[in-house]
C-alpha cells in the first residue's frame, strides 16, 4: 500500500506540473515609476478672419517731450495680405503680417512720422485679440543712433549712449 500511495501522489504532482502554465515574472518596475506628466495644452492660434475689418489704432508715448496721442485706423484682413495702417492724412501704408500662436506681429513700410515732422519711420507691433478688442503694443523707429537704458530688479539703471543704430529697412520691392 505504501507503493500504491507514493506511485498515486507521484502520479498527482506529474499530472498537476504538466497541467500548470508557465508565466512570465512580472516586472514590477512600471508600477513603481510615476505617472508620465500630461501633455502641454496646445498654444492658442489667433484666426485673422476674427481681425479682419477696420479698427481705431490711438498710441501714446511712453517717454519725451511730446506726449500727447495720435490715432490711425488699422486695416486688416482675414489673411496676411492686404493689412494696412490709414494715417490722418489719408495715406495708405502696408504692412508685413505673421502670426505666432495667439499673436499678430506686424511691421510697416516707411511713412513720413506723425511726430517729427521732415523724418521717415516704420512701425513694428504685436497684437492680440482680447474679448473682443485688439491689444497690443507698436513701436515707431526711424533710422538713427539711439540710447539703451539697463534698468536692474533693484532700480538701479545704466545708460550707454548712442549705442544702437536702427537701420532704415530696405525697401520692399512687389512684382
Amino acid at each position: 500500500m505504501y507503493r500504491t500511495s507514493r506511485l498515486a501522489l507521484c502520479s498527482t504532482v506529474l499530472l498537476l506540473a504538466a497541467c500548470m502554465k508557465k508565466e512570465a515574472p512580472k516586472d514590477t518596475t512600471a508600477a513603481m515609476a510615476p505617472a508620465p506628466a500630461p501633455a502641454p495644452a496646445p498654444a492658442p492660434t489667433v484666426s485673422l478672419a476674427d481681425m479682419a475689418g477696420k479698427w481705431k489704432v490711438i498710441t501714446t508715448p511712453t517717454s519725451g517731450k511730446d506726449m500727447s496721442t495720435t490715432t490711425a485706423t488699422l486695416v486688416a484682413t482675414a489673411d496676411t495680405t492686404g493689412w494696412a495702417l490709414e494715417l490722418p492724412s489719408g495715406q495708405k501704408v502696408p504692412m508685413q503680417v505673421r502670426v505666432s500662436a495667439d499673436t499678430v506681429i506686424t511691421k510697416s513700410a516707411v511713412y513720413p512720422s506723425m511726430r517729427r515732422k521732415g523724418k521717415k519711420v516704420w512701425t513694428e507691433g504685436a497684437f492680440r485679440l482680447e474679448n473682443g478688442k485688439i491689444t497690443g503694443t507698436t513701436t515707431a523707429h526711424d533710422a538713427g543712433l539711439v540710447n539703451v537704458v539697463v534698468t536692474n530688479p533693484d532700480a538701479q539703471s545704466g545708460t550707454c549712449t548712442s549705442c544702437f543704430t536702427y537701420v532704415a529697412p530696405a525697401p520692399t520691392v512687389t512684382v
